[in-house]
């Protein structure tokens, strides 16, 4: 992380740099095209674009982050290891293989959603036989749960 910050400054300071130089070539030749100035100004776009880069890289690395820390607050609510978490709110925790189990469950319903498939639906309320991501719920009951999971009874 330190070092995006460190590139994304120096890429900036080499922007801002790039900036000053055009503007004090134009100033000094009265605002007039000159090879120098033509100079400057490709330089500055180059700049410019490295500049962009090194927001996007920042930028990627701070979404990174930001659904790295997202997963493990949901991975500590639902598994109750976090102070506010669904322990202490009455809720039975669940084990986070249990929640990654429900989280591909889900995923794999909106995939079949999304492609149009009508059994979805009726692959996870009719015991998991259907077409697409219904079948990889094996042996859901009803309730659309793995009956493999205590917790599950539970709910």
């Amino acid at each position: 992380m330190e070092s995006t910050v460190e590139s994304l400054n120096a890429a900036y300071q080499d922007f801002i740099s790039a900036a000053t130089v055009v503007l004090e070539s134009r100033q000094s030749f009265g605002g007039e095209e000159t090879p120098a100035a033509a100079a400057a100004l490709e330089s500055f776009k180059q700049k410019w674009e490295l500049f962009r880069v090194a927001c996007d890289q920042a930028e990627e690395l701070v979404e990174s982050v930001r659904q790295r820390i997202g997963s493990e607050c949901l991975v500590d609510e639902a598994t109750g290891g976090g102070a506010s978490g669904a322990a202490s709110q009455g809720i039975p925790p669940i084990s986070a293989v249990r929640l990654e189990q429900m989280s591909k469950a889900v995923r794999w319903l909106v995939i079949d959603l999304q492609h149009g498939s009508g059994g979805a639906a009726g692959g996870v309320a009719g015991g998991g036989a259907g077409h697409g991501g219904g079948a990889h719920l094996h042996g859901t009951g009803p309730t659309g749960f793995d009956a493999r999971f205590s917790e599950d009874g539970a709910q």
